[in-house]
C-alpha cells in the first residue's frame, strides 16, 4: 500500500508540468504555421480563379432577358431584376421620361447591395457610403474603386430587354 501512495497519480503523468513554457511558440512552429497558411490561401485563390473561368466560358453568348414594360416603371422609379443568372441581382432606374439605366446591384467595394435614392438622383451603397452616378455608374464618392457594371438594355416596342453586360471599354468610352 505504501508503494501505491508514493507513486504519482495518473493525471500528473498525462498533464504537462511545463504549462508556462507551452505558451511560447518556437520559430519552427511559427514558420510552419506561416507556410501552411500561405499555401491554404494560394489554393483558395486558385479555386476562385478556376471557378470563375468555369462559370463564364470565353465567347459565351449572354442571354436576352425581358425585364418589364417601360410603362410599368414611373419616372423616378426603380425595379430589381436578375441578370444574367438568377443570383446576379441588378437594378433598373427610370430617371427621366426617355432615360433608363440598369446596373449590377453589387457595389464594387465589398459587394453590398446598391439602392436608388430618388431625392439625390444617385445609386447609394449604404454599407460604406459609396455613391454612383445614375447616368453612367461612375463613382461619385466613397471607397468603391470602380464604376458599377452596366447592363446593356434595348427597347423593343414598350418592352425593356437586357441583352448583355457592358465591357469596361464601353463604360469608359
Amino acid at each position: 500500500m505504501s508503494a501505491e501512495r508514493e507513486r504519482e497519480p495518473l493525471w500528473r503523468e498525462e498533464l504537462s508540468v511545463f504549462t508556462a513554457d507551452e505558451r511560447y511558440v518556437g520559430r519552427r512552429q511559427f514558420a510552419k504555421f506561416l507556410v501552411l497558411t500561405s499555401l491554404g490561401m494560394f489554393v483558395g485563390n486558385l479555386w476562385l480563379l478556376a471557378k470563375s473561368l468555369w462559370r463564364r466560358p470565353a465567347g459565351a453568348v449572354e442571354p436576352v432577358v425581358p425585364i418589364m414594360r417601360l410603362a410599368e416603371l414611373p419616372v423616378g422609379g426603380a425595379k430589381r431584376f436578375s441578370y444574367p443568372g438568377p443570383d446576379d441581382h441588378c437594378l433598373v432606374v427610370r430617371y427621366a421620361e426617355d432615360r433608363v439605366a440598369a446596373y449590377s446591384q453589387k457595389c464594387t467595394h465589398l459587394s453590398c447591395a446598391v439602392v436608388y435614392e430618388h431625392a439625390s438622383q444617385k445609386l447609394v451603397c449604404p454599407c460604406h457610403h459609396g455613391f454612383f452616378a445614375i447616368e453612367d455608374g461612375r463613382v461619385l464618392q466613397g471607397p468603391p474603386p470602380r464604376p458599377l457594371p452596366r447592363v446593356r438594355l434595348e427597347r423593343r416596342g414598350d418592352l425593356l430587354v437586357a441583352v448583355g453586360m457592358a465591357a469596361r471599354e464601353e463604360e469608359r468610352g
